[in-house]
């Protein structure tokens, strides 16, 4: 048992129960643990229990990864909770605005690049001298390596 954020008493959740209820592998809860994104304490059989709050803050890890934030981010991010409870509405906010910039950025890159696939047949050459499409003459070739034209996307 564990007290919660009301000053009540609450059951510890087994790794199998986190695991059902979250929707992740077992393997996964081990490397959120052991990354620190969450954390358990130890029963007297030396078996993983875990209080509620780590399943908010595995939706938050699901939820921000789904949308491409890296782990290391998640990582800083959480940094920033205390442990121990479940993360408020107002965390989420403050969470949310760490990632809000950098979102727009991904968003603004991802329409532009799915905006102009359709003018390319999407091989990845994009310096050929042969490609009429977005390199006549090889004109990029000599501003560098890779895809240039999608580079400042």
């Amino acid at each position: 048992m564990q007290k919660n954020s009301d000053g009540m008493m609450s059951r510890l959740l087994s790794v199998g129960e986190v695991a059902a209820r979250s929707g992740l592998a077992v393997s996964a809860l081990h490397f959120y643990e052991s990354k620190g994104l969450i954390a358990s304490i130890r029963s007297r059989g030396n078996q993983r229990r875990y209080g509620r709050d780590v399943l908010r803050r595995l939706g938050i890890i699901k939820v921000a990864q789904r949308v491409g934030i890296p782990l290391a981010e998640i990582e800083a991010a959480f940094a920033t909770l205390p442990q121990g409870r479940t993360p408020t509405v107002s965390d989420w906010q403050t969470l949310s605005q760490l990632w809000k910039n950098d979102l727009n950025d991904r968003i603004k890159r991802l329409t532009l690049l799915r905006d102009h696939l359709t003018g390319c047949i999407g091989c990845g050459c994009l310096s050929i001298e042969s490609c009429p499409l977005r390199n006549p003459h090889d004109r990029l070739g000599s501003e560098g390596t890779g895809a240039r034209l999608l580079e400042d996307i």
